[in-house]
């Protein structure tokens, strides 16, 4: 039997230590293609590139590790693999391992989610992983969690137009409660602004702050992982609020 064929991305770019563990996880279960931005891009959502070429650099890193570069988001880097590099149509799509969970609100914001999302809008199954730490961390337990779910995800596939979002908790692997299947919760970054200066005299701001949220005592993806256990969340992106559709229906616009 043929091995799988797996699309792996990401947004922290193609020299992240993320997305090196995810290559090694997923090599172990089928043919891996690594195409990835060419630096950082972390909170670009879905964007792509419209206004300018996009280039692509082929990347060698230690242990084998082989993949394309491109100048260019999360969700360009998945539209110009499946449509322009690739010879066959992946298998399925993963991004990650994110440096820092993609929960609540923040998921709008994810390139990690988006690059998922972009898989799904393709047609192809699609999963975002991230770690729920900024620091260096160990990625032992979220290869083995990408593994399982990558693993479950062929034995039953996925809805479509829907991926799942995964998030693990930083801590030791044998230290993981065991998973649960969450809901999208409210958790945010509560946004700050410090006002500093250049050393010209010119005034600039940097945007720091925290993770909030206010829904702590419902089982959603945040407590998951809060709890000690990987969350796993199924998002699409239609974004249709069809509870207020009959009441839209009802306004007089004439």
């Amino acid at each position: 039997m043929s091995r799988p064929k797996i699309l792996v991305t990401n947004d922290d770019g193609i020299y992240a230590s993320g997305i090196k563990a995810l290559w090694e996880a997923m090599s172990e279960i089928g043919d891996v293609t690594v195409v990835a931005p060419n630096r950082e891009q972390s909170a670009v959502g879905h964007a792509i590139t419209v206004s300018d070429p996009l280039r692509v650099e082929e990347v060698i890193r230690a242990n084998g590790f082989h993949g394309y570069a491109v100048n260019g988001t999360p969700a360009d880097c998945v539209k110009i693999a499946i449509q322009a590099l690739l010879e066959d149509k992946p298998d399925l799509v993963v991004s990650g391992i994110n440096h820092g969970s993609n929960t609540g609100n923040n998921i709008i914001y994810s390139g990690t989610v988006s690059a998922a999302t972009e898989g799904t809008m393709l047609d192809i199954p699609s999963i975002a992983v991230s770690l729920n730490s900024f620091e260096d961390s160990d990625f032992t337990g979220a290869q083995s969690v990408a593994k399982a779910v990558v693993l479950k995800v062929f034995e039953n596939g996925l809805s479509k137009k829907t991926l799942l979002n995964v998030n693990v908790p930083s801590i030791p692997e044998n230290e993981i409660k065991g998973y649960k299947i969450t809901q999208q919760g409210n958790a945010v970054f509560k946004d700050r602004f410090e006002k500093r200066e250049d050393p010209r005299g010119n005034t600039y701001y940097w945007m720091t702050g925290k993770m909030i949220d206010p829904d702590l005592e419902i089982d959603n993806d945040q407590k998951a992982v809060s709890d000690g256990f990987v969350s796993i969340t199924p998002i699409h992106y239609r974004l249709t609020n069809h509870d207020f559709l009959d009441e839209l229906n009802s306004w007089d616009f004439s």
